[in-house]
């Protein structure tokens, strides 16, 4: 599996989209992100994983507390959905331009 693809399988699923969109916000810890998606630690403990082995989040010491982790976006796999993204964007509008050529030439 190829990195965009390990991206776009990660958000797949929308509790894991919004864990994405809560720490766009900055660093928080799993408990408050749990609470966030109204979720049991455990049970996003397992969305948090997947996010982790699609590189999408990283999960840091929080401080004076060794046991508190904060999980925060890690910006390289957007970038890389971005770029491909932007290709596919740029495919269909040379895609459009030449289908209005062609209409215009019809004319």
């Amino acid at each position: 599996m190829n990195d965009v693809d390990a991206t776009l399988a990660a958000l797949a699923d929308p509790t894991r989209r919004k864990v994405i969109d809560l720490l766009r916000d900055g660093p928080r810890p799993a408990g408050e992100l749990a609470q966030a998606v109204q979720m049991s630690p455990p049970a996003l403990s397992r969305h948090l994983r997947v996010l982790r082995a699609g590189g999408l989040v990283q999960a840091e010491a929080g401080g004076e507390d060794a046991r508190l982790r904060l999980y925060t976006l890690r910006p390289e796999p957007f970038t890389a959905l971005q770029a491909w993204l932007d290709q596919v964007q740029a495919f269909w509008a040379e895609q459009l331009g030449s289908f209005k050529n062609h209409v215009e030439r019809g004319r």
